[in-house]
């Protein structure tokens, strides 16, 4: 959705969950701290923690990284009230308009599943085991993660299986279960299988306060077999299940339908009824992920209000749960394009796209990644940022529409970690690299890029990991930011603005060199020279990558890009208006170069007005003969007419 609104802040704010810093002012930001020991390294507590309380240093690792990936926040809650490395949840958050609190009357198992589990106050109880204060487990990573290796250990000790920091760390397979707070056995277990496979392939990051950890990959037989010891309830859900929710095998699924109801004057919602599973539908070749901007609770009662919109899933940030609204062989109302609405599945995470980390968080990664590639398999969608795109990569229809697009999931979602998780690294390079494409690709965690008015109007933003790299008019960090026209109508250069997407390329996208110098590197982009930095070695920002390129053709000056691909007029049968093909105002000119990013552009457009329309006038794919490429020009994906255009391999 991802429009910012005073709703934002409201949500945010957690009337009885407000963060520490928040409470104490922006004097606590400020104050000059005492000279004191330096405290240990991330390293260090998760060793001290272990011997302390007799819990395997690679289970302690690992459970923080498929938590948190070790960032600690310092003061700043998730969604789900957690806090620190550990993920403690401080349970004084659940007030009655506070996260993850139950409806009013909700006493049957649906609803139960809509209700956070983990409003068992961890870091409560956590305190109480270390005999220290709350705010300590808020603010001091290495309390955090002595807490988080105290409740292990007891739950260990209640389930009277073996302890001790040289214990195989297999055997504690339930008690890691337990520590997601789950109420069903496939959550508790599919966040348990996270922890174990976060042991078996290692990793190594810089974390949000600057720590450089490190977890060698370690061997270890999980004892699956224990989740039962849990007694937790069992749920049939997802593809195996009923209900006809389409979501991966074992995974948290349940369904919250959307409706498909008149609502009077002709009006209808939410989405439209399509035959997209057989010959006679659009196809479906993208999947647009979305953030709410707003709760869960929230988010879920406008999919169901027939007036609103709607879309197919939406993730829920504290723990991946997933709700179906409408089946993926119908057309949603997401994207704020006709034309990739129709071949599109669209999936919300919540969460505010300027407030990023604590509300994307490593369980909602890791299941959205999951229902992605499982709807990928199902629909045959490649797992490149061509076709998994965020809405901020969905362009407007015409030249008109472009500045109201809207900008989720924002600069703040981690796309190439998404991408790792999907099994499609950035820096993977496919096939032989030329000289004449790159793949923006410039890490996360150390890519924090200077954002602005995420509060306020042209205030700078609190710095964390980003996902883009900015472009300039020369090669300077101090020349003015590209223009971009379509958004920019009054000529102004793009801006730092979060919304502003003017002058970005994001991790994933690849564009056509257009330049380079020194440790600077052009592309075309929107059709002019869009510099970013681009320096040789370890800290490059984009990998050289193959592929084939579009150019205008011979003796044509300039191509026109669109944001739709339409059929031509004499496609439409008599009582379906022409929809017309008005392209952007972005050109393709002579010299320039665009990167082809798919050769089997659907050209057709789905009629459907009416409810429960039915052919020949209406739900109906209207086809035309026309073939459109889509090209990688801009921060928005767009297509240009074959005929237009050549296709040459990059060399």
């Amino acid at each position: 959705m991802s429009q910012l609104s005073s709703s934002r802040r409201k949500v945010r704010g957690l009337a009885a969950g407000a963060s520490v810093l928040a409470v104490l002012g922006a004097a606590a930001l400020t104050a000059t701290p005492q000279a004191a020991a330096s405290p240990p390294t991330r390293d260090e507590a998760f060793s001290k923690a272990s011997t302390e309380f007799g819990v395997p240093i690679s289970l302690l690792e690992a459970m923080s990284y498929a938590q948190t990936r070790w960032d600690a926040h310092p003061g700043e809650h998730n969604t789900d009230g957690g806090y620190g490395p550990m993920n403690l949840i401080d349970g004084t958050l659940f007030a009655d308009d506070g996260p993850g609190t139950k409806e009013a009357g909700a006493q049957d198992a649906a609803a139960a599943d809509r209700v956070l589990p983990q409003k068992v106050d961890s870091l409560g109880r956590a305190a109480d085991l270390l005999d220290v204060d709350r705010d300590t487990l808020r603010t001091d990573a290495t309390a955090n993660i002595r807490g988080g290796a105290a409740l292990l250990a007891q739950k260990q000790r209640s389930l009277k299986l073996p302890t001790g920091a040289g214990t195989d760390p297999g055997q504690w397979y339930a008690a890691v279960a337990s520590t997601s707070g789950s109420t069903t056995e496939s959550a508790a277990g599919t966040f348990a299988d996270d922890v174990y496979d976060a042991l078996a392939a290692g990793a190594r990051r810089t974390t949000d306060d600057g720590q450089k950890v490190s977890m060698a990959a370690a061997q270890a037989d999980p004892r699956t077999d224990q989740l039962a010891l849990l007694k937790l309830r069992k749920a049939s859900k997802g593809a195996a299940g009923g209900d006809g929710i389409e979501c991966p095998a074992g995974l948290d699924c349940e369904s919250i339908p959307a409706p498909y109801q008149e609502t009077g004057d002709g009006d209808y919602g939410n989405y439209d009824k399509a035959p997209r599973d057989t010959d006679a539908g659009p196809t479906v070749d993208y999947i647009v992920m979305h953030d709410t901007e707003g709760s869960w609770e929230t988010s879920l009662k406008l999919v169901q209000d027939p007036t609103y919109l709607g879309w197919h899933y939406t993730i829920r940030s504290a723990d991946g749960h997933i709700a179906q609204h409408i089946p993926t062989k119908d057309v949603g109302w997401h994207a704020g394009n006709w034309y990739i609405n129709q071949h599109s599945i669209g999936i919300e995470q919540e969460g505010f796209a300027a407030d990023g980390a604590t509300w994307y968080t490593e369980s909602l990664y890791r299941n959205s990644a999951r229902l992605v590639k499982y709807l990928a398999a199902k629909w045959d969608i490649p797992l490149d940022h061509d076709h998994i795109l965020g809405h901020d990569n969905v362009p407007g229809t015409t030249a008109a529409t472009v500045k109201g697009m809207h900008w989720d999931p924002g600069p703040y979602w981690d796309w190439e970690h998404y991408f790792t998780l999907l099994g499609a690294p950035v820096k993977a390079r496919d096939g032989k690299p030329s000289k004449e494409i790159v793949r923006i690709a410039p890490g996360f965690d150390g890519n924090q890029q200077v954002i602005t008015g995420c509060e306020t109007a042209g205030k700078p933003c609190d710095p964390q990991g980003s996902n883009f790299v900015y472009l300039h008019s020369e090669p300077s960090a101090a020349a003015p930011l590209v223009k971009d026209i379509d958004l920019h109508t009054d000529g102004s250069a793009s801006t730092t603005e979060v919304a502003d997407i003017g002058a970005r390329a994001a991790a994933g996208q690849e564009f056509a060199v257009a330049d380079r110098d020194g440790d600077w590197t052009a592309i075309w982009y929107l059709g002019q020279k869009a510099w970013f930095h681009n320096p040789k070695g370890e800290h490059r920002t984009a990998v050289d990558v193959g592929g084939q390129l579009v150019t205008p053709k011979k003796g044509v000056d300039e191509v026109a890009t669109y944001g739709r691909a339409y059929p031509e007029s004499s496609a439409y049968p008599e009582g379906i208006p022409d929809q017309g093909t008005a392209p952007l105002s972005y050109k393709l000119r002579a010299g320039q170069r665009a990167v082809l990013t798919d050769d089997s552009v659907s050209t057709d457009y789905y009629r459907a007005v009416k409810f429960d329309g039915t052919p020949p006038d209406d739900h109906v794919d209207v086809v035309g003969k026309t073939k459109y490429l889509q090209v990688s020009f801009g921060h928005r994906i767009m297509y240009v007419k074959a005929s237009d255009v050549d296709v040459v391999k990059a060399r």
